[in-house]
């Protein structure tokens, strides 16, 4: 503070360049302050930095990852389970009507040659041969199902890497944190360290008001 600033307070007289660099001040601090509440990470701005809430903590963050990459993979894999689980109970199905079929085409294919001219049977062996075509299809779709679950969880492992590789850097980050730690770790608890003095000796502060005139301000404060 300097001898001018004080003949002002001592005065009652406002300081105008206070008074003028007051707005330009205060639009300022409105541009530096945020809500840490509704913080948005923005790649152009370096400053502020995210505040130290859950949503922004790194290796916490990181942790929710992991574990819902692992609940979501369990279950995918199940339902991949189930898939495979269907499409066997549909091959097995498909399989036993396929075999009625062929039996029933035998048996309206010999009826077709012993009556020739009754037509119910020749149509119900081109209806049996049909229908032994879509069971073919189903069987070959069954099929397809089967081996796209079981490309699928070879898929899946590829995700089970990938939470492994976070969970390494989450042990590294940890490792370095406890590094940091101990490396800046002091013998005296920091509620019974003194309290560091703003300026000492040998700073280049001009503008620091000494003792007296602190004095006379408060002096001035007894004066009506």
């Amino acid at each position: 503070m300097t001898q001018e600033e004080l003949d002002s307070l001592m005065n009652g007289e406002p300081d105008i360049a206070q008074v003028d660099e007051a707005p330009e001040q205060e639009e300022e601090f409105k541009k530096e302050t945020f809500d840490p509440n509704d913080f948005r990470v923005e790649a152009d701005k370096k400053w502020p930095p995210p505040p130290p809430t859950e949503d922004h903590k790194v290796v916490h963050q990181l942790d929710e990852v992991t574990k819902d990459t692992e609940v979501k993979g369990t279950q995918i894999f199940d339902q991949l389970e189930i898939m495979g689980d269907g499409s066997g109970k549909i091959q097995k199905q498909a399989k036993s009507l396929k075999k009625y079929l062929e039996t029933q085409g035998e048996l309206f294919s010999k009826l077709c040659v012993a009556f020739p001219h009754i037509q119910s049977f020749q149509n119900a062996l081109e209806s049996t041969q049909s229908a032994k075509d879509n069971i073919k299809e189903i069987l070959n779709a069954s099929d397809d199902i089967n081996d796209a679950s079981m490309q699928a969880m070879d898929l899946m492992q590829y995700q089970d890497i990938h939470r492994q590789k976070i969970e390494r850097v989450i042990n590294v980050m940890r490792a370095l944190a406890q590094y940091m730690n101990s490396l800046f770790e002091g013998k005296i608890d920091d509620s019974k360290r003194v309290s560091s003095a703003v300026f000492i000796a040998g700073d280049n502060k001009e503008d620091v008001a000494n003792e007296e005139d602190i004095e006379a301000l408060i002096a001035s404060f007894g004066v009506k």
